[in-house]
């Protein structure tokens, strides 16, 4: 009863608490417009405190592993304290780039603050709980990472309204007191779950002559192709994912759903938490783990041959049919998104075993840090490039075409990445588990 009650209070409550504060970074796209207002820059300008976020999470995971791995307390506190320093900072410059209009500084104070501070803070905070869930639930890795996972992804759902009332509540304009607010309820949060975050008592960490050593070996344990498909399969999902959901409020818009876009995303952040939670509870059940990302892909390239087939971008306002099977495609690649991150942890210790798992699983985020540079920008420049924009009978500014082509590219990327699966990563099957 006691082991019981220490998984949930040791593991996955404070798993939670860590993942579901750093979470709301996906939540930069409610308010950048007003802060490019405030501050007098582009939109376009201000969204690549997003990118530079994304980037420093999966390079500061890759860098910092072996210090997840040595001491999660040390780990955890870092994550707390670069989360929210990271957002206090944000909210400072955004005050001086109201009171010093077009300032450089104020720009790129936001770069460093939400991108690099908060980045660490991501990078280290989202590493810390895995594999200590992974050890307190030992026959059911998948939906313990899935569930902690699963709070990253929910998190935008959950965060949302609060951030939206505390918008409204600030119509003088002043939005850098919402950063303020933000920072001083999640240091609360990350702190609680810093204190509560432990590894159960009898787990001996294996010795090796070093770090870099044991990564190495481990890694070299079976083919190095096989963890370069590993990661190239994850980067793929991720780009993907990115280039799909950096667009999906303009494709909402494009088939006449203006007036619901909050909800359709709302629904899809939920699709995007229950496919972390599902998708990683399902693969406990299967001999390879390896067999949910073929699901993934297919299932993702099925949805995406059935809107470009019937250019249900183009021809979906007032068509139901149209209109469902685009809202499909949407929450599958939501669902897929979420299911890829849940499931590479997992995936990597029923391959590599348990030893140098948080520094592996650091290193493979470096994928993250790569597709977060790549995937909204490259959408952002199909549509920009393709197609032509105008004004619909909603009085929306749309691309249509645009959004196809950028649907074009993600199929031809989700073959590649079912291939890879397919063909490059090897079975692991759960021989390499460690007792």
């Amino acid at each position: 009863m006691k082991n019981i009650q220490n998984k949930w209070l040791r593991g996955a409550i404070p798993a939670l608490l860590l993942h579901c504060s750093i979470g709301t970074v996906y939540c930069w796209s409610i308010f950048s417009q007003e802060i490019a207002d405030y501050i007098g820059f582009s939109k376009g300008a201000v969204e690549w405190a997003f990118s530079f976020a994304i980037f420093f999470l999966g390079m500061s995971a890759a860098f910092l592993g072996n210090l997840v791995e040595k001491n999660i307390h040390k780990s955890s506190l870092i994550a707390t304290i670069c989360f929210t320093l990271g957002m206090v900072g944000t909210g400072f410059f955004i005050w001086y780039g109201g009171v010093h209009n077009h300032s450089v500084l104020a720009l790129c104070g936001i770069y460093v603050s939400y991108g690099f501070v908060m980045g660490v803070g991501l990078g280290t905070g989202y590493l810390s709980p895995v594999k200590t869930l992974m050890l307190w639930f030992k026959d059911k890795k998948g939906l313990a990472t899935g569930l902690a996972v699963a709070g990253f992804g929910a998190a935008k759902a959950l965060a949302s309204p609060i951030m939206q009332k505390l918008l409204g509540e600030n119509q003088n304009g002043e939005i850098y007191k919402m950063f303020y607010i933000l920072a001083a309820i999640y240091f609360i949060m990350m702190f609680v779950g810093h204190l509560l975050l432990a590894k159960p008592a009898d787990w001996v960490e294996p010795q090796t002559k070093s770090k870099e050593e044991g990564i190495w070996a481990t890694l070299k344990s079976k083919p190095l192709s096989n963890y370069i498909g590993i990661w190239l399969m994850f980067y793929i999902n991720i780009t993907c994912g990115l280039a799909i959901i950096s667009q999906e409020k303009m494709i909402v818009k494009c088939i006449g759903l203006a007036g619901v876009v909050g909800l359709v995303s709302t629904i899809s952040a939920i699709f995007n938490a229950g496919g972390r939670l599902g998708f990683s509870a399902w693969a406990d059940k299967l001999k390879d783990r390896n067999t949910i990302y073929k699901l993934i892909f297919i299932l993702s390239i099925v949805s995406t041959v059935l809107v470009l087939c019937t250019k249900g971008i183009q021809n979906g306002d007032g068509n139901i049919f149209l209109v469902i099977l685009v809202l499909t495609l949407i929450f599958v690649v939501n669902a897929g998104y979420g299911g890829g991150f849940s499931n590479v942890p997992t995936l990597l210790h029923d391959h590599y075993g348990m030893g140098n798992i948080s520094a592996i699983h650091g290193i493979t985020l470096s994928a993250w840090a790569f597709a977060g540079l790549t995937g909204n920008q490259m959408a952002t420049f199909i549509v920009k490039h393709t197609g032509e924009a105008f004004e619909n009978s909603h009085g929306v500014m749309v691309n249509p075409i645009g959004y196809q082509n950028v649907l074009i590219v993600t199929m031809i990327l989700y073959c590649v990445a079912l291939a890879l699966s397919m063909f490059l990563v090897r079975k692991s099957g759960k021989a390499l588990e460690q007792k």
